[in-house]
């Protein structure tokens, strides 16, 4: 039976409301699975078994049909010939070939075997800590993911910083309260970021080397028929998720881990880590488009409506966990949905999750005295969410 879902308002570049989203999540919660957020103008899933159900439906995906496309603004086009190849904007039979081709090369034990060159990284980065306060986002948080990924792939430890100023002016696209000044240096980002890579892949395909880049050329090689465009978005795609999410998911939970007084072990890492994905993710909203006419939690979809699916209030859905809005890292095995689900499953959960169970253990080991300094401030970058600075003393 259809019904009328409540209407809710909220300015999501407000200040107040990015320190704490969590109160809004409980009050849409309240009122069913769906609700319609008015400054998206959209539907929103907000329990967890609303988003959990349309994340695994293929009724709903996130490439725009060609019908309904919008045209792609000129100053805007290099973004999106990158965005136009990336997997996760597309739907099988591409979607299906390229996230293929990235497992083939992106192994469980390819990623198991990252484990000691992680640890490694980890107590060189402690090392380089400045001596007094500090800030861990800039020093550890941003540098641990953006090189373990830009070493899978190949690129030397020296381009970090650059990929990570492409990479923060690329996924600026995303945050509410975009701007021209924001797509314009996206843009820009992007052509820099493609001529970057494509010296590598013309590098590679003359010299192939054990690298995820090379894998990745091979396959196309072998008939695979990956294009250099292709290959290119590949690569940003990693890149970006792989280490986006990471930075804001080690932020956030070392801050949790504080304030909370949990000191992680190598034993209690893993539960941990899952704790810190489903107390505190680093993304909020991940969006889908009805393919057809869909009846769904009392709503009807018609064809091209997005639906943005709330993450973070599916995490702390009271129905899936007691106490939800407690920080618990003694839970067991948890279901939450910050990696996505269905088709468009993170592929680099299994790497996430494993520089988080290596990576805190020996901060905290290392660092003993560890504390705040300041009170965390999330920074305005809704629908991430992650830290400005996590300023801390020893």
């Amino acid at each position: 039976m259809p019904r009328i879902m409540q209407h809710f308002d909220q300015n999501p570049t407000d200040p107040d409301f990015n320190q704490d989203p969590y109160p809004l999540y409980s009050a849409m919660r309240a009122t069913g699975d769906l609700v319609w957020w008015n400054d998206y103008d959209r539907a929103c899933a907000v329990s967890h078994r609303a988003v959990s159900a349309i994340l695994r439906d293929r009724r709903f995906g996130r490439e725009i049909p060609a019908d309904l496309a919008p045209p792609v603004p000129e100053h805007l086009a290099p973004f999106y010939k990158i965005e136009d190849n990336s997997m996760l904007e597309l739907e099988p039979p591409r979607h299906t070939r390229l996230r293929g081709l990235v497992l083939r090369a992106f192994t469980s034990r390819r990623i198991a075997g990252l484990g000691p060159e992680i640890t490694a990284l980890c107590h060189q980065l402690i090392d380089e800590l400045p001596a007094g306060d500090f800030d861990l986002l800039p020093h550890f948080a941003q540098k641990l993911p953006v090189i373990i990924i830009a070493r899978l792939l190949g690129v030397p430890d020296a381009h970090a910083d650059q990929l990570l100023k492409w990479s923060n002016a690329m996924v600026a696209m995303y945050q509410a309260g975009r701007t021209r000044g924001i797509e314009d240096a996206a843009a820009r980002a992007a052509a820099d970021f493609a001529e970057f890579l494509r010296g590598y892949i013309d590098a590679r395909r003359s010299e192939p080397r054990d690298d995820l880049l090379t894998q990745l050329i091979a396959a196309e090689e072998a008939g695979e028929k990956l294009s250099n465009d292709e290959l290119i978005a590949t690569c940003v795609l990693l890149l970006n998720a792989g280490h986006e999410a990471t930075v804001h998911t080690l932020g956030n939970g070392v801050a949790s881990l504080l304030a909370h007084g949990v000191t992680p072990t190598d034993e209690t890492a893993p539960a941990i880590s899952e704790e810190i994905l489903r107390y505190d993710p680093p993304l909020h909203i991940f969006t889908r488009i009805a393919y057809a006419e869909i009846e769904l939690f009392g709503h009807t979809f018609q064809r091209g409506d997005t639906v943005a699916l709330l993450l973070a209030s599916a995490n702390r859905d009271a129905a899936v966990w007691p106490q939800a809005d407690r920080f618990d890292p003694t839970r067991g095995p948890a279901a939450h949905t910050s990696f996505g689900g269905g088709l468009h499953f993170c592929v680099g959960a299994p790497l996430a999750r494993l520089e988080l169970q290596i990576a805190l253990p020996i901060l905290f080991d290392r660092l003993p005295g560890l504390r705040l300094a300041a009170p965390p401030r999330y920074a305005q970058t809704y629908h991430f969410h992650g830290l400005e600075a996590l300023n801390l003393t020893r």
